[in-house]
């Protein structure tokens, strides 16, 4: 081959791959048209092997088809994804969750025994009609508090509000609800430093203490105490509050909420006393829906490292272990030095790696109880504002290798009950600021994973967005004592 045709074929090549790339983006741009559809006319959210691809760019759509490929080893393509998307936006479904990563493996799987699409997709979601379903009720839900988590759980509702929604935010409180106040807080729903602009239009009515939030209306409510509020004469009735404060911890002070008119029950964003502490995915079954009434979400650490605790000590029996977390500074820090009634946390958290303490430790045996006096916990606070690492030294009782681990932590990511808890990352790169933003309560960094030459002491590194990541657990958990759970095809 001479120099000429040689250049000639590289060309070639270049503009194949190129047009090829074209044609997987408008294939994407109708996968995200159908998602459009299903989530807002019907309430049926799709995700591609769990992973969020509501609101996503093209970009991001082709970027986890080939994840499916790298990570979950069940190639598919984007032709596939976008033409079933398609099919089930044309169907009679009842709103539901659906796996469309998962559709279109098995399709390339079992195509041979269907005459066509349609007819898979007819077997496969045969159960999820709307004949067959349940109603879904939707649950009001009351914000009660408006911080870092408040804010988050406020764009999650937001966002998944769709016909037959399964929770709706109708009102916000706060100590006070002046209209700088409410104009103050809108801005910062708005715009956030960590997670970008709000992906919608917020409307400040002032004349009647509100905030328009993608055409929802929510009420900015002054309140001081839980116990209060007149949530009926909002038309807001059996609520759920999910108190966000984190001042009202135990059974006395988070009750009074109940006490005011129109709340059901309560959820709270940090750990709790005298009530269940649940990490959902590992725990909430346990739950009795009817009647816990006060139900504690615990913390962002706890449901970080539980997931994959379970994991490791279903199989591999833990015997003891210390757990140090390296996690972003908080509100409750100094920005300069000042005074604080805690050792330490006085020192300015922007410049300052601080060591303080952390209750994971023994949280986790309110979830795990088996591993009760098995495990330390501390923690050093550190100058990143959000973004935060837990690193697990383990003796296990079976001897086990790096590969054993991985393979252990890998299967419950793509398999079984913790699949939306931990996400299995295979990136030598990652670093706190990739992992923003993921919706996974853990993310297991399996490069980094040690195992001593006795076989029987592991280091395990898990990633977890202490914010965004930590909200989502609290939707799912809020779904779930909300009893507003839909069919799932994951």
């Amino acid at each position: 081959m001479d120099n000429k045709e040689q250049l000639h074929n590289t060309a070639l090549k270049y503009e194949q791959e190129l047009e090829n790339w074209i044609d997987r983006k408008r294939a994407a741009v109708k996968l995200i048209n159908s998602i459009s559809t299903l989530l807002y006319d019907k309430s049926i959210e799709l995700v591609l092997f769990r992973n969020v691809i509501v609101d996503q760019s093209v970009s991001e759509i082709l970027r986890l088809h080939k994840y499916a490929k790298d990570v979950v080893n069940k190639p598919i393509n984007v032709y596939d994804s976008a033409e079933l998307a398609q099919i089930i936006s044309e169907m009679d479904l009842a709103p539901s969750k659906i796996d469309i990563g998962k559709l279109a493996y098995e399709w390339q799987e079992v195509q041979g025994n269907f005459a066509d699409k349609h007819a898979f997709l007819a077997d496969k979601l045969s159960g999820f009609t709307q004949q067959e379903a349940d109603t879904v009720v939707p649950k009001d839900v009351v914000l009660y508090g408006f911080g870092r988590i408040g804010r988050l759980a406020a764009r999650e509702l937001i966002k998944n509000t769709g016909k037959g929604q399964q929770l709706r935010l109708r009102a916000i409180v706060t100590r006070s609800n002046t209209d700088h106040d409410i104009i103050k807080r809108a801005s910062l729903l708005r715009t956030d430093s960590v997670h970008g602009p709000f992906l919608g239009t917020i409307i400040e009515d002032l004349e009647n203490k509100a905030l328009v939030i993608n055409g929802q209306i929510v009420h900015m409510i002054q309140a001081n105490n839980p116990d209060t509020v007149d949530y009926k004469s909002f038309g807001i009735n059996n609520a759920l509050v999910i108190d966000n404060t984190g001042v009202f911890r135990d059974k006395e002070a988070l009750g009074l909420h109940l006490k005011s008119n129109g709340v059901g029950n309560v959820l709270l964003t940090a750990p709790g006393k005298e009530m269940p502490n649940v990490v959902y995915g590992v725990n909430h079954l346990d739950l009795d829906v009817e009647n816990d009434t006060l139900v504690s979400a615990a913390s962002c650490t706890t449901n970080a490292i539980v997931p994959v605790l379970k994991v490791i000590n279903d199989h591999l029996d833990i015997q003891k272990g210390h757990i140090e977390t390296i996690h972003a500074y908080t509100n409750d820090q100094n920005l300069l030095d000042n005074m604080h009634k805690k050792s330490r946390r006085g020192r300015s958290a922007a410049i300052n790696m601080v060591i303080t303490e952390t209750g994971a430790g023994k949280a986790v045996t309110k979830v795990i109880p088996e591993l009760s006096d098995k495990l330390t916990a501390n923690a050093v606070r550190v100058p990143t504002p959000n973004g935060s690492l837990a690193i697990m030294n383990l003796t296990i009782g079976k001897e086990t290798s790096v590969d054993e681990v991985n393979s252990l932590l890998k299967d419950a990511a793509l398999n079984g009950e913790l699949v939306s808890q931990i996400f299995y990352s295979i990136d030598s790169e990652l670093v706190s600021n990739d992992i923003i933003g993921n919706g996974c309560c853990s993310v297991f960094d399996s490069p980094a994973t040690i195992v001593h030459p006795d076989k029987k002491n592991v280091v395990l590194y898990v990633w977890y967005d202490n914010e965004y990541g930590y909200t989502r657990q609290v939707m799912r958990l809020a779904k779930h004592v909300s009893s507003v759970r839909r069919p799932t095809y994951y």
